[in-house]
């Protein structure tokens, strides 16, 4: 169900049947309510696709309902998690539910029809592959396309762990295969997201930038994952502005561009509260500091993992919520001004 044509369609249906004062207040609402979706349409269209959408997985954690989220917090933006292989060199979600049909095709029509965007990401940690699945570039390009084609989309992220990121040879067919989908869609953004140091990209990090700046790719944002150090790091704002420092080096380099257009290459996916790592977590107030961060050097994008926990909790964080002192939905709402 889209709940904003829903209302707007019974409150059409009740103005008909009104007279007088009474249909002036239904007409009213009805056009509140679609100056609203018009509203966040036009949020969306301003900001690059993929700037600012945290992510958001079905797979579990009681998941917000989408639509409603981005209306109570303001976002324009999901990045939807994750489009594995499913046994073979051809995308599913979660390597298992089909990209059509189903309730993540569902999800992402209705945030699109309440005026939003949807950036789809593809890897993560666990599961199968497409990088390792599919044998050459194009095939692992025809595999980013089927996802492309199935929403309309503007833009993917390519979150590239784990085995996926530590095989050289695989590093360069996803860098390989991003070319021939950046160079076949016609304004489509790219994203790539990996790990970190501290003090920014690992050996793998620069070598997929180096990789990437060899095969002349545009990438729209270099992003890292500046959480679970495990490394008795506990000013995680500070642990994150030092790794996107060292990833807009990296990036700077590679492509011998200035640092100012480095850092408008660069960007973070943080993770709300507690971490994965024992001792290491997330507040508000952190968050904060990492997207003014973000405002001062108009970096390319600004993520956490994930709205599913973005509410309290007691005790430790889970997968439902963040085992920090918030409101709900306050990452939300801090990341939702973030505009580049």
């Amino acid at each position: 169900m889209r709940p904003h044509t829903t209302r707007r369609r019974l409150a059409l249906a009740l103005a008909a049947a009104l007279t007088g004062s009474a249909a002036l207040a239904v007409n009213a609402y009805a056009t509140s309510e679609k100056s609203g979706a018009t509203d966040r349409a036009a949020a969306s269209a301003a900001a690059p696709s993929g700037l600012n959408g945290p992510y958001l997985y079905l797979g579990w954690g009681n998941p917000p309902n989408a639509a409603d989220l981005i209306k109570e917090t303001g976002l324009t933006q999901l990045t939807m998690a994750f489009v594995l292989s499913d046994g073979g060199c051809s995308p599913a979600w979660d390597g298992s539910r089909p990209l059509e049909g189903g309730v993540d095709a569902q999800t992402i029509k209705a945030v699109q029809d309440a005026g939003g965007d949807i950036t789809p990401s593809i890897g993560g940690w666990s599961g199968n592959k497409l990088g390792e699945a599919c044998s050459s570039a194009q095939d692992l390009a025809g595999a980013y396309q089927k996802v492309i084609d199935a929403y309309g989309l503007k833009s993917i992220d390519v979150d590239i762990e784990s085995t996926e990121f530590e095989n050289a040879e695989v590093r360069k067919r996803v860098i390989d295969a991003l070319k021939i989908v950046k160079d076949g869609n016609a304004g489509i953004k790219v994203y790539l997201t990996f790990g970190t140091t501290p003090q920014g990209p690992n050996a793998n990090g620069k070598d997929l930038i180096q990789k990437g700046a060899d095969a002349g790719l545009d990438v729209d944002g270099w992003t890292v994952m500046p959480f679970d150090f495990g490394d008795g790091t506990t000013d995680m704002a500070a642990a994150t502005k030092s790794a996107v420092d060292g990833l807009a080096k990296t990036v700077g380099e590679a492509y011998g561009i200035s640092a100012d257009d480095a850092y408008r290459k660069a960007g973070f996916s943080s993770m709300n509260g507690k971490t994965d790592v024992q001792g290491e977590s997330i507040s508000p107030a952190d968050f904060k500091a990492m997207v003014d961060y973000a405002k001062e050097h108009h970096l390319a994008r600004a993520s956490f993992w994930s709205v599913n926990r973005d509410r309290p909790c007691d005790g430790g964080g889970a997968d439902s919520c963040s085992g920090v002192d918030q409101q709900p939905w306050e990452f939300s709402k801090i990341l939702a001004g973030y505009t580049g």
